[in-house]
């Protein structure tokens, strides 16, 4: 039974507002998400003293509310909006809006407590930054150019002209990633451990270590549950349904992607247990979905051993 004691806050955080509801508390209150309202927020749930506030990610404007609540040693954890809009159905609520919302964030923090994880650094933040501009920029090339074949000509000179822009954008973000992990010796480091694995290259290592900061220092279960690699049953009785992978870290699961495509051709260990799979009469997907559990594995055991390629495959 959960101790009367223990105070769990929900807050949905909208660009312009944060909508705040306490669990078991009828009251709920609402204030602007700016520099004085996410102020006198923090100023009036200090003296509450809560067990764990959770709030859903919002694509950023959660960000400058978490580092307050952090910095003013406050629990907090942000968790994938899909997670909570299961639990919502699981109890049978399907009504939405900002003030239910909060109330059902305080709900699911009280029901399954998640952890909270330490504010990503500074650096880590920044990494992060350049490397999402990245990825948008890389979308907006491949638009481009699928696009170069479907317009009039007299508009392919303008889509090129745009495309060459975005190509020079797109080799001065993989100068300033590089010229940024150079400039810590720590991260620096870990890069060169990771690029040492034949698939892995600067992008993948980058978004590692921006992304994926407990590579490391978690199990081979843990991590993978983290990345949202780990197969989850789907059995119901004497029926067995397909394993299937979900939640987790997107951005991380896209590079380890693109890094397993690679490692199964140029990687000797991946590359094996890729074929080997196949045999045993995996589907493609199937075997490339293991080769890049198999593959997150090694480099998690690889830094917290602070072994290279070369040392852990001997």
């Amino acid at each position: 039974m959960t101790d009367t004691a223990e105070i769990f806050v929900g807050i949905d955080v909208s660009k312009a507002q944060l909508d705040v509801a306490v669990h078991n508390q009828p009251s709920s209150w609402q204030t602007d998400n700016s520099d004085a309202g996410r102020a006198e927020l923090v100023k009036r749930l200090q003296p509450m003293n809560p067990t764990l506030i959770v709030l859903e990610a919002t694509g950023g404007f959660e960000l400058r509310l978490v580092a307050e609540l952090v910095t003013a040693k406050l629990p907090v954890v942000v968790t994938n909006p899909r997670r909570v809009r299961n639990f919502a159905r699981s109890t049978g609520r399907l009504a939405k809006t900002d003030k239910l919302d909060a109330k059902m964030l305080a709900h699911f923090a009280a029901a399954l407590r998640p952890e909270p994880r330490p504010l990503p650094s500074d650096q880590e933040e920044q990494l992060t930054a350049l490397l999402t501009r990245r990825r948008q920029i890389v979308d907006m090339l491949t638009v481009e150019k699928n696009r170069l074949h479907t317009v009039r000509a007299t508009m392919r000179s303008d889509i090129e002209e745009h495309i060459t822009w975005l190509t020079q954008k797109l080799d001065a973000l993989d100068a300033e990633i590089d010229q940024f992990i150079q400039g810590s010796a720590l991260w620096q480091e870990k890069a060169t451990l990771l690029k040492s694995v034949p698939g892995v290259g600067r992008i993948t290592a980058s978004t590692l270590l921006a992304m994926l900061p407990e590579l490391g220092t978690l199990n081979r279960q843990q991590i993978a549950a983290l990345v949202g690699v780990a197969p989850v049953n789907k059995d119901s009785g004497r029926k067995q349904g397909k394993r299937r992978i979900f939640g987790g870290r997107a951005p991380v699961r896209s590079v380890l992607y693109m890094a397993a495509l690679s490692a199964k051709k140029h990687n000797p260990k991946i590359k094996k247990f890729y074929e080997r799979l196949l045999k045993q009469g995996k589907e493609k997907k199937v075997a490339l979905t293991a080769c890049m559990r198999k593959l997150l594995v090694i480099l998690n055991a690889m830094l917290r051993t602070k072994q290279s390629w070369q040392a852990e495959a001997a």
